[in-house]
Parts: C-alpha cells; structure tokens; sequence
C-alpha cells in the first residue's frame, strides 16, 4: 500500500490531470503542434508524473502517435496491473491461468451477443445518420417476445424463438421507420438531430412501460435454456475442453451471435441490396444519382437494425437473468459504448467492439477484490474503456477521423 500511495504522489492521476491542463498551452505559445500534447501529457503523467510532465513542459519534443497513444497506454496498463498483483497477490486471475481463460472465454461468448446488438445501433447510424435511442427497449423486446414464446406459446428449443423474434421485429422496424422518421428524410423537420433523438426516446419509453404492463412489472425474466429441450442429445449443461470449463448454453447464445455478424457482413459485402445500403452509408447524394432508392434504404437499415436488437434479446434470455426494464438501460449503454470503441459507423468495429467490452466486464466482475461486489461495477468497467478510448483514440478501433 505504500508503494501504491508513492505512486500516487510521484505520477498517477493527478499528474495526469496537471499535464493535460499545462502542457498544451506550453506548446501553443511555442507556435508547435498542440494536437496530441494533452493525450501525451495525461498519458505520460499518469505513469512517470514527476518526470515526464517537467520533461514535456521544457524540452517540448515532437510528439508522434506511438509517442502520444500506444506506447504510455501500454506501459499504464503494466504498472496498474503490477500494483494490483502487489495489493492482491491471492486473487484468483493472477494465481490460477485457467480460472483466468475460463473468465476470457466467458467474456468472448457473452461480447459475441453484445456486438451482435450492437451492430444493428451502428448499421441504422452508418446509413440514416442517427442514433436510436430505442435500441435498448428492442433488445428488452426481442427478450420479452422469446421469453413468452418459450413458456407460452411454443415448447420447443430456445433456437427457434430466435428467428421468429427476428421476423417479428424486422416487420416492426419496416412499419416504424416511416411511420416516425420520414419527415426527416423529406426535410420537413427543421432541426433533424433534435427530432430524432426525441421520436426514437419517446418510442423507447413507450415501448419500455409497455412492456412493463404486459409482464406485470417481474424483478426479472427467464426463458429455458437451450439445453432444456435439447437437440441431438445436446442437453449436458458443461464441458470441458483443456483447462476451459465451457457452459453449453453461453456457447450456443455466442455462436447465434457470431453467425448474425458472419451473415449481415455476408449480406452487405456479396448481395446487390447490400451494397446499396453501403452506398447509401458513404454518400447519399451519389447513390441516389446511381438509382437507389435511398428512402427505401433507409427502412431497410432500420428494419435490420431492430431485428438484430431483437435477436439479440432473444439469444440472451434463455442464459441470462433479464431485469425488466432495467435490462433496457443496461443494453442501451452497452450499445453506445461498444459502438464508440468500435468506431461510429463501422460494422465489423462494432463487433469487435462487443467482445473487447465483454472481456472487460468479465475480468472486472472475477477480479474485483470483493466477488459479492464484482458484479455492480460491471458496468462501470464499461464506463472506464469508453473514457479511456474517448482519450486515446477517439475515432474507435475501426473507425475513421472525419
């Protein structure tokens, strides 16, 4: 603890915050680039304070990427995992390598899900321009539709409610995307921003109270299990491969994610439908000129956004406990952050986004000093990556500087 308290005093977050705020203006009154010097400055402040900030101030060096991003990312990253296996040389992440493969495959599995919604919030974005703030009452929808399929309706395995919430869900985004947005797209809203942010919110409200009155308010939802009702034998609950303990079930929810990815990247890359949607992404204008029906693309994106959002709740419910509605919020904020890491507008950013995010939850809830507190910061860890990304690279893993 000491020598934690050292380096608090000598670099850590303080000197972090000194650097971003002095040395920019340093290199302002010099007439030097000032464009990475905050990022270099808090990076380099929170991991050599004392040195790197009065080196920076007075030498004032030119300051490449590797220099500004990476690299003092890197090295933060060491140091506070040294110092966390200094405070708690017993956790299990540092002293069992299997426990710790087990919580990143855990991680992959669920991240595979996230991506998955994820990826519809980001196609709607890359070709309409906005963000819908309803895609977590989707996501909350899509598990809801599943969850009354299974233990209602329909007693079969958990698979087949997925594709039908699909259906149900993209039919509901080709009915709303033109019910609600089209004065957008005929330029009859005069500020088209503001419009959507407060048509797609009050939608999500809607839907979410809604939903709420159908179910009766329940502290939380459930569907059986994709080995419950199992297919070709597939009913044992856990395997073993190696040093993995693998759930049955987070497998097959992480599979139905990946394979959502694999086909819409499959669709928008090989179909003619596809690459009109992409170009209708990259420049309106052209795409119409070349004979698009951009209105139509528009539906259409929306459509598959809110199918995927639907799938995605369909394929968590039957391997997660599904608060409603505070899954709501928990999906929407997810959504947002994995988007933001991937880089806005870039699918396959997103997805990789979702399993980066997973990762990350997963190893913040196992290696959370106190087990029985892990799971309420959860999502903060999310919080956390955003920041830093936002810092770091603020463009996303795949994205693109404007």
């Amino acid at each position: 603890m000491t020598l934690f308290v050292l380096w608090l005093l000598l670099a850590g977050p303080l000197w972090a915050f000194l650097g971003a705020s002095l040395v920019p203006r340093r290199y302002r009154r010099g007439g030097l680039d000032p464009r990475f010097a905050g990022r270099a400055a808090g990076l380099w402040g929170a991991v050599l304070g004392v040195i790197a900030i009065p080196w920076l101030w007075g030498r004032r060096p030119a300051l490449k990427r590797w220099l500004s991003g990476w690299f003092p990312g890197v090295l933060l990253a060491l140091e506070l995992l040294a110092f966390y296996a200094l405070l708690y040389p017993d956790n299990p992440l540092l002293t069992h390598p299997g426990y710790l493969l087990n919580q990143i495959q855990n991680g992959l599995v669920v991240g595979a899900v996230f991506g998955t919604m994820a990826v519809g919030l980001t196609l709607i974005y890359s070709v309409q321009g906005i963000i819908n703030f309803a895609h977590g009452q989707l996501v909350m929808l899509g598990g809801v539709l599943g969850y009354l399929l299974l233990t209602t309706w329909l007693p079969v395995n958990a698979l087949v409610a997925i594709p039908l919430v699909g259906l149900v869900c993209l039919l509901l985004g080709l009915v709303l995307e033109p019910a609600l947005l089209a004065p957008l797209h005929r330029g009859e809203v005069e500020r088209p921003d503001e419009y959507a942010i407060l048509i797609t919110f009050g939608f999500g409200l809607f839907l979410q109270y809604a939903l709420v009155g159908v179910l009766g308010n329940p502290t939380g939802i459930r569907a059986p299990r994709y080995t419950d009702r199992p297919w070709f034998g597939l009913d044992v609950s856990t395997f073993r491969v190696g040093p993995l303990l693998i759930r049955t079930d987070m497998l097959i929810a992480g599979a139905v994610g990946l394979l959502l990815f694999v086909a819409l990247t499959l669709f928008l890359q090989r179909t003619w439908i596809g690459k009109s949607l992409r170009a209708v992404a990259q420049n309106r204008l052209a795409a119409t000129v070349a004979g698009v029906n951009s209105g139509r693309a528009f539906t259409l994106a929306f459509g598959i956004g809110v199918a995927l959002a639907g799938m995605a709740g369909a394929a968590l419910v039957p391997v997660l406990n599904f608060p409603v509605p505070e899954i709501a919020t928990r999906a929407a904020l997810r959504s947002y952050v994995i988007i933001v890491l991937g880089g806005l507008g870039s699918v396959p950013g997103a997805f990789l986004g979702g399993l980066f995010l997973g990762v990350a939850e997963a190893l913040t809830v196992a290696g959370f000093p106190d087990p029985s507190k892990g799971a309420i910061y959860q999502i903060a860890a999310g919080l956390v990556v955003f920041a830093v990304m936002l810092l770091v690279r603020p463009q996303g893993f795949l994205g693109r500087k404007a």
